[in-house]
């Protein structure tokens, strides 16, 4: 059995920055060569790790600190006027929990998402492969949450929210939707449905990622408050902008 105090740590080679131009990336990886546990991933969330596949990681740059986990305490959390708007815009939706697996379904709204949202920049023509690597992982609690339309007598798929459960809260791990439905403000909607779901639980957090103050992609994030920001090997609560 693996124990969270013998957690081995691995360093990236350096590589170009994906969300900053002219930045230099490296992370940082629990054990690679070794499966994960819940254990630990609940321990290592808690200090700015989060899930992408069967890793687990943290930026560790030399230079730049830019990259600050996000977390929403959700008993707290109080919706802005254009979340509001996002959530009248989708009140015709329904939401639903569903194992975190592969179907026809999910990867055609993924693929379709991917080849309008990421064109050529090295995530577009998925394979089934990509899909459950990056999304799926055999050791962790996850749950996918679907956003649904009734369309006729079937309901339509707009959205998933690919979402792990530890124990302090849910993890938005990726999100993808319908981009043919962008007015309706989708990836608003899903934070707000793990939100919900989170309070549901009884759990305390969602966590939302890295945060990058200088990048128009995480721009979004800031919108979620208050949150608590992981600077400085500590959370410290942000009330607003």
């Amino acid at each position: 059995m693996q124990h969270t105090s013998q957690i081995v740590l691995f360093q990236s080679p350096p590589e170009s920055c994906s969300y900053l131009p002219d930045h230099v990336s490296r992370n940082v990886y629990a054990d690679p060569f070794r499966s994960p546990t819940m254990e630990m991933y609940n321990l290592l969330i808690k200090k700015g790790f989060r899930r992408s596949g069967h890793h687990v990681y943290r930026p560790h740059c030399v230079t730049c600190e830019q990259c600050v986990s996000v977390r929403i305490p959700v008993n707290d959390f109080k919706p802005k006027r254009n979340q509001r708007r996002a959530a009248a815009n989708n009140a015709d939706l329904t939401t639903n929990v569903a194992e975190a697996r592969y179907t026809d379904e999910y990867f055609s709204l993924y693929e379709k998402y991917l080849n309008t949202r990421h064109k050529d920049s090295g995530m577009d023509q998925p394979r089934r492969e990509d899909f459950e690597r990056f999304l799926i992982s055999d050791w962790c609690d996850s749950l996918f949450l679907e956003l649904r339309l009734k369309d006729g007598q079937n309901d339509k798929l707009l959205a998933v929210a690919v979402t792990d459960q530890v124990d302090t809260g849910l993890s938005a791990v990726y999100t993808y939707f319908d981009p043919d439905y962008q007015k309706r403000s989708l990836g608003t909607a899903a934070i707000l449905q793990q939100i919900a779901l989170t309070k549901a639980m009884g759990l305390e957090h969602l966590y939302l990622g890295y945060w990058i103050a200088g990048s128009q992609k995480m721009t979004y994030k800031s919108e979620f408050t208050p949150q608590e920001r992981y600077i400085s090997d500590q959370w410290i609560r942000i009330e607003r902008l």
